[in-house]
């Protein structure tokens, strides 16, 4: 048997490539196994800057780059997490949030970035792991270049009963969020729809907002499930301006289920028209569940850079 290190890079892009098609449309396997071909056989070197990458940072706040959510893409991530970043660097994202690494080190991931013009400006760090593991996330966000860590999700023992386990939540973000300082790293936190269930008289999400230091957590606003809780992010923008450094962007169907960014029934123009008063820094489309991974993503790069040039 022939093992030269061309014909295992095959077996293993052919490997992949079956496993990929077992998971997606045949449209997307076809463009899927293109970038994954690409990835696993093309040397190490930098890719293009996607236009000057993207205008990064305007007026020292508002970024115009589109970034994307992994968890969209988390079942092709599974399977290969080369061809799923360069598949995102192709359609024209240049900013990453990470859902997970799966199995790659921080060091590997950064180098993946890199040969594709991509940066990764946050990831999402479940809570439990900061009580665990907080050094080496903050080791591995330095290697990366995460600028945020975000808290993601609150199980429902986590949450417990009445408002007081958000009041203790705000004290532990603190002390987390002064640990990410320390390292030049800003803590933050994601909300569903379940932080505006009103307990004991109060909001958790406003709980959260207020019990915090701003200068050690940020709110990373979910629009789609804002909405979803009957309430208008520009309201919460105008009560706490500043405090939403970041949006994951994502639309609501007629039936209140997910849509494709600019599909659905959300007024994105008025949000990101209040984008500043926000305090926006990154936005990142994501789509909870969706049955064409790449026309959601296509489609919510084309939705967000046409909304960017409404940010005031």
């Amino acid at each position: 048997m022939n093992l030269s290190k061309e014909n295992l890079s095959k077996n293993a892009t052919s490997d992949a490539a079956s496993k990929i098609g077992s998971a997606v449309s045949r449209r997307q396997f076809i463009k899927l196994s293109s970038g994954l071909l690409a990835a696993m056989s093309a040397p190490t070197v930098l890719a293009h800057n996607h236009s000057d990458e993207k205008g990064r940072m305007m007026n020292g706040m508002h970024s115009s780059a589109v970034g994307l959510q992994l968890y969209t893409l988390r079942d092709i991530m599974k399977v290969s997490v080369p061809a799923t970043l360069k598949l995102a660097a192709d359609v024209g994202y240049s900013e990453m949030e990470f859902a997970g690494y799966f199995g790659h080190s921080a060091k590997e991931i950064k180098q993946l970035l890199d040969e594709n013009g991509l940066t990764a400006p946050s990831a999402h760090i479940q809570l439990d792991a900061f009580d665990t593991n907080l050094q080496q996330i903050l080791d591995d966000a330095q290697t990366v270049g995460h600028k945020y860590l975000v808290v993601p999700w609150l199980s429902e023992a986590q949450r417990g009963k009445g408002i007081a386990p958000y009041q203790a939540l705000a004290d532990k973000l603190n002390t987390i969020g002064e640990a990410c300082k320390k390292e030049g790293i800003t803590l933050a936190y994601h909300n569903h729809d379940f932080e505006f269930e009103v307990r004991d008289g109060k909001t958790p999400l406003d709980v959260l907002i207020t019990q915090t230091d701003p200068n050690l957590v940020a709110m990373e606003l979910d629009l789609y499930w804002t909405v979803k809780a009957g309430k208008n992010p520009v309201d919460y923008f105008k009560q706490y301006p500043g405090r939403f450094k970041l949006w994951h962007v994502k639309d609501m169907a007629e039936d209140g289920s997910f849509a494709d960014v600019g599909t659905g029934t959300i007024n994105f123009k008025e949000i990101f028209a209040h984008g500043r008063l926000a305090g926006i820094e990154h936005k990142f489309v994501e789509r909870d569940q969706t049955t064409d991974r790449i026309a959601t993503i296509e489609q919510g790069f084309k939705a967000v850079s046409a909304l960017n040039k409404g940010v005031s």
